[in-house]
């Protein structure tokens, strides 16, 4: 019985891999196979026809199998997929950063994917370990609950973790935006400072305001889109605290040096709440599996004598 479920729950986890593999490689630019083999000519000196069936088995897997496949899928996602379901995961894939590796269309389909292969795989442990019938009903319920949840879960963590990491870099972010200020740069020669300097979630995202300001969005619009991607309190803060500076006059340095005091101060108060919450989380571990240990050393040697004092 134990093999069984380790042979299910391999092709479990090889078949998600494959089917969201192919998903998100299905959106790369298409193989060109005539300049492929152009350059195996080139390379052997000589130049040939090309034959089809060998251009078609040049192609990459996802071009040949997975690409057609997942264009008629997409289809049927965006036909039967609620639109507010997929706005909420487009919604967590621009927060996350993932909306040029997939979009909310594709990520239903590897939840369906995932979903479809976990069901598939408690039905056959089912047909061929029979295990208590309290134990399939339990893994034909949560079987198809866990493929659809995992997705979900995996994309909630990218976006807690993304915007964790634009919460730790804005302090230094700001720090650089107002020492290149106070040195005699425009505000966008700031931000083309930072990104240079930075590689991070929070400068990719100044490099994308700083394009579309030089595209010719205005400075509000571009800022509120970077709200929008971020979704980061304090960044939308500095945000706002900017776009009335700039709409009353006040000097941008001084704005930029008071944001950044005060970002370093969050900070430092973030950090003296997470050291207050180490007690608490350590308790646990404590209890659970230090202590049983320490009590097993002290108290063992003098079990027997004990056992033996009672009689």
């Amino acid at each position: 019985m134990s093999s069984l479920s380790i042979l299910a729950g391999s092709f479990t986890v090889l078949g998600a891999a494959v089917a969201a593999f192919g998903v998100v490689q299905a959106r790369r630019p298409a193989f060109n196979v005539e300049e492929y083999f152009q350059n195996l000519d080139a390379d052997a000196g000589t130049a040939g026809p090309v034959d089809v069936f060998e251009a078609q088995l040049a192609q990459p897997f996802w071009v040949r199998v997975v690409q057609p496949f997942s264009g008629k899928a997409l289809k049927s996602v965006t036909r039967f997929t609620p639109s507010e379901y997929l706005e909420r995961t487009h919604r967590k894939l621009l927060l996350a950063g993932l909306t040029r590796a997939m979009r909310a269309e594709e990520f239903v389909i590897a939840q369906s994917a995932a979903t479809a292969l976990l069901t598939l795989s408690a039905l056959a442990y089912l047909v061929l370990a029979h295990p208590a019938p309290r134990t399939g009903i339990m893994m034909l319920v949560l079987a198809p609950v866990v493929g659809w949840c995992l997705p979900a879960s995996w994309l909630s963590r990218k976006v807690t973790e993304r915007q964790g990491s634009i919460l730790r870099d804005l302090p230094d972010t700001l720090d650089l935006l107002a020492i290149s200020v106070e040195a005699g740069m425009g505000f966008e020669g700031a931000l083309e400072i930072v990104c240079q300097h930075f590689t991070s979630p929070l400068a990719d995202e100044f490099a994308r305001t700083l394009h579309e300001m030089e595209l010719g969005l205005p400075r509000r619009d571009a800022f509120q889109n970077l709200k929008r991607r971020t979704a980061v309190p304090e960044l939308s803060n500095f945000v706002l605290a900017l776009l009335q500076a700039d709409a009353l006059g006040i000097p941008i340095g001084r704005v930029l040096k008071t944001q950044a005091v005060e970002m370093r101060s969050k900070r430092r108060q973030w950090a003296r709440e997470k050291a207050a919450k180490l007690p608490v989380k350590m308790l646990f571990p404590l209890i659970g599996f230090i202590f049983p240990a320490i009590m097993v050393v002290i108290l063992g040697p003098a079990v027997g004598g004990i056992s033996h004092g009672l009689k």
